[in-house]
């Protein structure tokens, strides 16, 4: 198995990732700034489009992968990027339970990608239209683990489009269930029959990921699957994978799909189950997805994409937090994730033991 920053020794880790993002940020000319939960990172140098990322997740912490993943496409590809956070009902500090709580969808407007993961949102009717308008024009999307299930509640896109259907329609699938133990065991990505030369692919190792397999029923013959996932015995990147029914056959795990918008436009969609914030540790799992942004804006991959972090990720394990004062209390910031900044938050309660990323 490859080796990773999951395995080298903690010191040797903690080294490398200083000096890597002490040379980035101190070179690094973009200028981000936080406003009403809108955080925006410029391109460095020209500008290859605008993407937009939509945070906002109660189990996931997408508002910690978001704006790490903003700057590296800021950083190192030339993307402008702004990240939408889900803010409490007063807007004064990041709330991830609040499900109506994103704001800026208006952000979307012009942009030429989004990168969505958010979980069960209900957007008021005047922010879905922007989420309407995006899709109608066939803008491409790529959507990581909950976005599966993005929207939720009474409302819907062009009035055709129900906000429960947004993942299986856009997306190609909808939630179905944790086919793998979750916060038990995790999942490691196969090459799909026939995907192994798929641009998208290129330079992406084996992944793995410390959250569970979903399950995945809905895609069709038309949808293109690049890889499948292998349920592993543990979370432990070494743990062999499980023998059995459960991988076989395994559940697909990233691949794309064309969708049809409200107004009858045909947009391209990527689409993976992997995406907690831990996942993100694995260079892999990040290199996937900047693939797919290459490759949905129609532009040629490198050889091996910079996914190197602009600055340090201490991500936070996943799981539900109960406390209702747990996130007023924290009063994270959009600005805590500013260009030079590196934030680290207490693991929820019932976390396993686990050694995915380096604590400072």
């Amino acid at each position: 198995m490859k080796r990773s920053l999951f395995n080298l020794p903690s010191l040797l880790k903690q080294s490398l990732l200083t000096l890597l993002c002490l040379g980035l940020t101190t070179t690094s000319v973009a200028i981000c700034h936080a406003e009403s939960g809108v955080l925006e990172f410029p391109a460095k140098g020209d500008s290859h489009g605008k993407v937009v990322l939509v945070a906002g997740d109660e189990e996931y912490r997408t508002e910690e992968s978001m704006p790490m993943l903003a700057k590296i496409l800021s950083v190192h590809h030339g993307y402008d990027c702004v990240v939408l956070f889900s803010m409490s009902a007063d807007q004064s500090y990041v709330d991830p339970n609040n499900s109506q709580g994103v704001v800026g969808w208006e952000q979307l407007d012009d942009a030429d990608l989004m990168i969505i993961g958010t979980r069960f949102r209900q957007p008021s009717a005047d922010d879905a239209a922007h989420v309407t308008k995006f899709i109608d024009a066939g803008k491409p999307v790529v959507g990581f683990r909950t976005a599966t299930h993005a929207f939720n509640g009474s409302g819907n896109f062009g009035g055709k489009l129900s906000y429960g259907q947004f993942g299986l329609n856009i997306l190609g699938e909808q939630w179905v269930n944790h086919h793998g133990q979750h916060k038990v065991e995790g999942a490691r990505s196969v090459v799909a029959d026939d995907q192994a030369e798929h641009p998208i692919l290129r330079s992406v190792d084996s992944i793995f990921t410390p959250s569970d397999v979903y399950g995945v029923v809905h895609l069709s013959d038309d949808d293109q699957v690049l890889l499948r996932a292998a349920v592993t015995k543990s979370l432990d990147p070494e743990s062999p994978n499980i023998e059995g029914s459960k991988n076989s056959p395994m559940q697909a795990f990233a691949w794309l799909h064309q969708y049809t918008s409200p107004g009858g436009a045909t947009g391209r969609a990527f689409c993976t189950t992997g995406g907690a914030s831990v996942d993100f540790v694995d260079e892999d799992l990040r290199r996937l997805i900047v693939n797919a942004v290459y490759f949905l804006t129609d532009r040629k991959i490198p050889a091996k994409t910079d996914v190197s972090f602009v600055d340090p990720y201490y991500p936070t394990f996943y799981g539900f937090i109960r406390d209702q004062d747990h996130w007023k209390n924290l009063a994270i910031q959009p600005s805590d994730f500013e260009t030079g900044k590196a934030p680290h938050f207490p693991d929820p309660q019932g976390t396993p033991e686990w050694n995915f990323r380096e604590r400072p």
